[in-house]
């Protein structure tokens, strides 16, 4: 499976690393190891007419970005300017970024108590991703035991 890593619309790529830049579009920061992940990502590249960037936080600046490493093998991050977001409210920010009808579901996940209810719902498929669609067995495994780690070391470690 390719794996998609960097999508820049107005972003600015150094090295290969995908930065933020002053007055560009959101980032959308995610998981490039976990299949699941990677599905969801290709999923946002044919549905949502999002102008967001989309990157691994593998291949990501992430301190340009102001999203530390532990943030980033948690949840995914959801990056607009100075404000920074994670897990279900990221998702709800990415639907919100999407407009039409995406952004109902996306108000949703921001809303309390729908919120609530969102932030149950990613956890549920964040600890059970490696049995979804896309999801492989190493999505299970804590990020410095993944193959092809290299030295990464998982949050707690």
């Amino acid at each position: 499976m390719a794996t998609l890593w960097a999508t820049s619309v107005s972003g600015i790529a150094h090295n290969g690393r995908v930065t933020d830049s002053a007055g560009s579009a959101p980032t959308l920061v995610y998981d490039g190891d976990c299949g699941f992940c990677t599905t969801c990502v290709a999923f946002v590249h044919r549905r949502l007419p999002t102008k967001a960037h989309v990157v691994a936080w593998q291949h990501a600046d992430l301190d340009g970005l102001g999203v530390s490493q532990q943030q980033a093998q948690r949840k995914v991050q959801w990056v607009d300017g100075d404000r920074v977001c994670g897990g279900h409210e990221a998702a709800g920010r990415l639907l919100l970024d999407a407009g039409g009808w995406w952004a109902i579901p996306g108000r949703l996940a921001v809303t309390p108590p729908f919120s609530w209810a969102a932030a149950l719902l990613y956890k549920v498929v964040a600890d059970n991703r490696h049995r979804l669609p896309g999801g492989t067995p190493a999505c299970a495994l804590p990020p410095d035991q993944r193959p092809g780690a290299g030295g990464i070391k998982a949050s707690g470690s």
